[in-house]
């Protein structure tokens, strides 16, 4: 895709994508329901499975969900544009830095002083984690957390940028760049932060995540769309491909949370304030990665239109992963789980908020930057 292309204004929201939140919530009710109607279900579906060394290590439905789920969005991926980025490195920078330095760090501490000291004592009780390690509940939550952490998001921030009026360029070039570092970073940095957490850490499964859920739908889609494109031409593509796969995303999301909530039922009809205690320290870290990189975005004297999406790509968590990772590392039934679908709940009414204060503020950057970015090779609207 070219520059151009890129900076061009995506569809509008599907109906899966404007009421996402309505529909997040329709699917917690129904995999409670099915949790507690039909527990048999749920028990099969999970035993449906990889084995590695007699434990279950991929579950196969929700293997087939999340790679449809990744596919949409690693398929819309033009790496030539990659290439480009170092023409303005100052986002570029920025943005990995807030990803990878600040943001990981950030999320422990503050899952740790909430859900580890403040709230410790309304989420008691222990688990039996995959590998028969039993760990207090608080601390699968911060895993969890940790999980959502370090993964930052490559697919709906597309959408906050749009609705931003931000350089959709520099988006999708954040987009590649970070869906590369996460097949580097993901991996170790999760292993250590999650020792850090003395949670234990099945590298073998957790290796295995990354590849299923980055690797694999990565490369189908760096292949696809080259053999797409060469076959039917980039309107096609554009135009007809995409269209038809855009909805397709979020169908397997929600597909998932039925299935992941098929197996918490019980914990959250018998804590119904879970969720508020694991959302609340989400919230905070979503709002303070934002605020530290729209500042230091002010700072560096970047226009308004690159501003905007790297603030909002550091406060977007990459859902489809951390569910993905902690269901492989911990299970369906684990806090962990719970914890990342907590932050799919969340995602959309905070981001849009976030998108309302870039759109308020947009008078606070210096306008004369403007054609020092444009002359960068990235075209502001």
């Amino acid at each position: 895709m070219s520059t151009d292309a890129a900076t061009e204004r995506p569809a509008g929201l599907n109906v899966f994508e404007k009421y996402l939140t309505i529909w997040v919530v329709l699917c917690i009710l129904a995999g409670v329901a099915l949790g507690k109607l039909a527990p048999s279900v749920a028990v099969f579906l999970d035993g449906l499975a990889i084995y590695v060394d007699g434990a279950p290590v991929v579950s196969i439905p929700i293997a087939i969900a999340l790679f449809f789920m990744m596919y949409p969005i690693m398929v819309k991926i033009d790496f030539g544009e990659v290439l480009r980025a170092g023409k303005n490195p100052k986002p570029l920078l920025l943005t990995l830095v807030v990803n990878w330095v600040i943001k990981p760090f950030t999320m422990l501490a503050i899952a740790t002083f909430f859900l580890g000291y403040v709230f410790k004592g309304l989420l008691p009780g222990t688990e039996v984690v995959k590998g028969g390690a039993e760990v207090e509940l608080y601390r699968s939550y911060i895993s969890g957390a940790i999980l959502l952490g370090i993964a930052p998001c490559t697919a709906m921030v597309l959408m906050w940028g749009y609705l931003a009026r931000g350089n959709q360029g520099h988006t999708l070039m954040m987009v590649a760049i970070n869906s590369l570092t996460m097949l580097l970073l993901y991996g170790p940095l999760g292993a250590w932060l999650l020792g850090v957490n003395r949670m234990p850490v099945p590298w073998q499964a957790l290796l295995l995540s990354v590849s299923i859920y980055v690797a694999l739908p990565l490369a189908a889609g760096y292949v696809s769309r080259r053999w797409i494109i060469k076959a039917k031409g980039i309107e096609w593509f554009e135009e007809r491909f995409l269209h038809v796969l855009t909805p397709v995303s979020i169908i397997a999301l929600l597909a998932t949370l039925v299935l992941l909530f098929s197996f918490k039922g019980e914990t959250i009809l018998a804590n119904p304030l879970t969720i508020l205690w694991i959302a609340i320290p989400l919230f905070i870290q979503t709002v303070l990665i934002f605020g530290i990189t729209y500042v230091a975005a002010r700072v560096l004297k970047l226009t308004y239109e690159n501003a905007a999406p790297s603030a909002l790509i550091g406060a977007s968590n990459h859902f489809e992963v951390a569910i993905a990772t902690a269901t492989m590392l911990f299970g369906l039934s684990s806090g962990a789980a719970l914890a990342t679908v907590v932050g799919v709940l969340i995602e959309v009414p905070v981001m849009l908020m976030l998108v309302r204060v870039c759109l308020g503020s947009r008078r606070w950057f210096s306008q004369a930057a403007v054609g020092q970015d444009a002359g960068q090779g990235l075209n502001p609207r």
